[in-house]
């Protein structure tokens, strides 16, 4: 199963990474790019989960958000997987999403899972967590970087922190980390992968108190 499943390290660090998993394939082209994340997340003693959506939502009592209340009340996903996995974002310190490029933007099943928290954004859950983006497209440049906008524009409606794959010891980077399929062939891909990774480590551990509100 690919729910919340940990990566395979225990760690005595409280902090807690997620890696959003938006392809309807767990073991394709961005689950491999965000399982690269979460070795860098490992190595660096950090607890990191790997959350595939497409899972999450087929057990969901609707797969999109119909705005059936407002606040939400999260009548759609109370008692299944979906209220675990929020459950987890609230109280994780970063976020690292991934997806797929559908027509120059995100995955239909990225769009709709994100589309259901409106209740963390009620209750301003992800207000300074941290956020970075990564994308795989069949081309070298088949619609990566619109991706990674359109990702980071659904993260800074929540209020989170959104960071690039810049990092001191490396580069100033840009927006997230790119690769081509097959992307465990892309080895630019991968190391911008790992930057982007410990860019949202640095910022994450910076920012602790910033996340005090949801203690």
């Amino acid at each position: 199963m690919y729910l919340l499943a940990p990566f395979l390290r225990e760690s005595d660090c409280k902090m807690l990474i997620v890696a959003i998993n938006g392809s309807p394939n767990p073991k394709g082209n961005t689950a491999f790019m965000l399982r690269t994340a979460l070795e860098e997340m490992a190595a660096a003693g950090v607890d990191g989960h790997f959350m595939q959506v497409s899972e999450l939502l087929a057990s969901a009592k609707l797969p999109y958000c119909g705005a059936c209340s407002n606040p939400c009340g999260g009548h759609c996903f109370k008692g299944t997987a979906l209220e675990d996995a929020f459950g987890l974002l609230r109280r994780c310190d970063g976020i690292i999403m991934g997806s797929p490029v559908y027509f120059c933007t995100v995955s239909a099943q990225l769009k709709s899972f994100w589309d259901k928290t409106r209740s963390l954004r009620r209750d301003k859950a992800l207000i300074n967590v941290v956020g970075g983006t990564l994308t795989v497209a069949a081309a070298r440049f088949g619609g990566q970087e619109t991706t990674l906008s359109a990702m980071q524009d659904m993260m800074l409606c929540q209020g989170m922190l959104v960071v690039g794959d810049g990092f001191i010891e490396d580069d100033a980077g840009h927006q997230g980390a790119c690769a081509r399929q097959p992307s465990n062939e892309d080895q630019n891909g991968i190391t911008r992968t790992r930057v982007l990774t410990r860019r949202v480590l640095q910022v994450a551990r910076a920012t602790v108190e910033l996340r005090a509100h949801r203690t």
